[in-house]
């Protein structure tokens, strides 16, 4: 197979591709020929990437960068990384007549990043918040024919990592208009990690997700942070996003939606309009009691489905609930699992006023059974905790701000927008 450039013009240039697909007709399936076909691309790729970074370059006259003259050293040859494979340009690299450190016009302006093109950064970093290194360089090699060691993807997402935290004074808009909005719920979140030299340690999500008048979520925001920030630090940067959130649309309904820890109630109350104990973690203490009163797991199940469903649509639900968890006290049980029974029932009874679950869905609230039913879920959850993983700081700083950016609507594509236009 090959490709060649055989026309170059102001628009762009012409590549033409010689893809070998009819020899061995009878030996040859079409799996192999799409292989063929996939490499031929990628090789126009790399040829055509070649002379579209070497646009970037400067003709080699001296430049003036943060006010001292530099001059060019010569062309010197760099390998890239791109989506297709890797491409070799030559490119001037320029310095003061004092020495000191180098500056490369064409890394600057093609928005390298760790000797990455910026598609490939994106690609890369995107899959890597979803999830490990092993499984991005699987995908890369067997869906891109692209073989990446692992030290090179955690790098670079370590790179585009840092680069959203460094470009946090970046202005994100919301897409959505000011008069759609009828209900902004609020969440906050907080989950163990397993750290490789500390242990367990601690890491809280809050959560932004914007609603219609018919309880149709429109749009979500996700913010991570990391216990070395601080309680306080991290209360400050949240409660920045709720009064952004709040000025933005000023005539919406914000509901906040927490886990019954005294913690998250404390820090909502005040910036809220609403308070819900998260359905979620009511559904959890039900299960746990359905689980401690019945030997057959078949029979705690439909216990706990049923009670959900009390709880969740009727108008009377949490005295029927509460009357249900009472009534399993009756059981032949011994004394731990009527603890654990006890346990809910007091739970429950401590967070009656923020379980009115029918009410909160004939207003169109979101009770965190959607989007909202676990910021830790979706952001650390998922990606984070998997069985074996221990993680450094940075590595989680790394995902965590790779995955939120990921998840929040609109917000990594006006990233990957900004650092088009402006650059690291």
């Amino acid at each position: 197979m090959s490709a060649t450039i055989i026309k170059t013009e102001a628009k762009g240039i012409t590549v033409e591709l010689f893809i070998p697909i009819l020899s061995g007709k009878q030996s040859m399936g079409m799996l192999e020929r799409e292989e063929l076909i996939q490499q031929s691309i990628n090789r126009a790729g790399q040829l055509a990437t070649q002379y579209a970074l070497a646009q970037f370059d400067t003709n080699g006259s001296p430049i003036t960068v943060n006010g001292k003259k530099q001059t060019s050293k010569g062309q010197v040859s760099k390998t890239y990384q791109t989506p297709y494979g890797e491409t070799v340009v030559y490119r001037h690299v320029y310095q003061t007549n004092a020495g000191g450190s180098t500056f490369c016009p064409l890394d600057s302006d093609a928005r390298i990043i760790s000797g990455s093109t910026p598609k490939l950064a994106k690609m890369i970093s995107s899959k890597y918040s979803e999830s490990c290194v092993n499984w991005v360089q699987k995908d890369m090699e067997d869906n891109h024919n692209r073989h990446l060691s692992r030290q090179f993807i955690q790098s670079l997402s370590r790179s585009t990592g840092a680069l959203i935290t460094e470009k946090q004074n970046w202005n994100y808009t919301i897409d959505v208009p000011v008069e759609s909005v009828s209900t902004i719920g609020v969440s906050i979140d907080t989950t163990c990690l397993i750290f490789c030299n500390d242990g367990y340690s601690r890491a809280t999500v809050g959560s932004i997700s914007l609603y219609d008048s018919g309880g149709e979520r429109l749009n979500s925001r996700y913010t991570a942070y990391l216990p070395e920030n601080g309680k306080e630090q991290i209360h400050q940067s949240f409660d920045l996003e709720i009064k952004r959130i709040r000025t933005l649309y000023p005539k919406s309904f914000l509901v906040g939606v927490d886990d019954g820890t005294p913690e998250s109630r404390i820090f909502l109350q005040g910036r809220v309009d609403a308070q819900i104990l998260d359905f979620f973690h009511a559904g959890e203490y039900l299960f746990k009691a359905s689980l401690a009163a019945f030997n057959r797991k078949a029979k705690a199940n439909e216990w706990h489905r049923t009670t959900c469903h009390t709880l969740k649509n009727s108008e009377n639900g949490t005295v029927e609930v509460l009357k249900a968890l009472e009534s399993l006290l009756e059981k032949q049980v011994n004394d731990k699992k009527k603890e654990i029974i006890q346990s809910s029932i007091a739970f429950i009874r401590s967070h009656l006023h923020y379980m009115e679950y029918y009410k909160y869905q004939q207003a169109h609230w979101p009770v965190g059974s959607g989007i909202m039913e676990s910021a830790g879920e979706e952001i650390i959850r998922q990606r984070l905790c998997h069985s074996g993983m221990k993680w450094t700081d940075n590595g989680v700083r790394t995902v965590l701000a790779l995955r939120c950016f990921n998840k929040s609507d609109g917000m990594w594509q006006q990233f990957w927008n900004k650092v088009n236009r402006h650059g690291r």
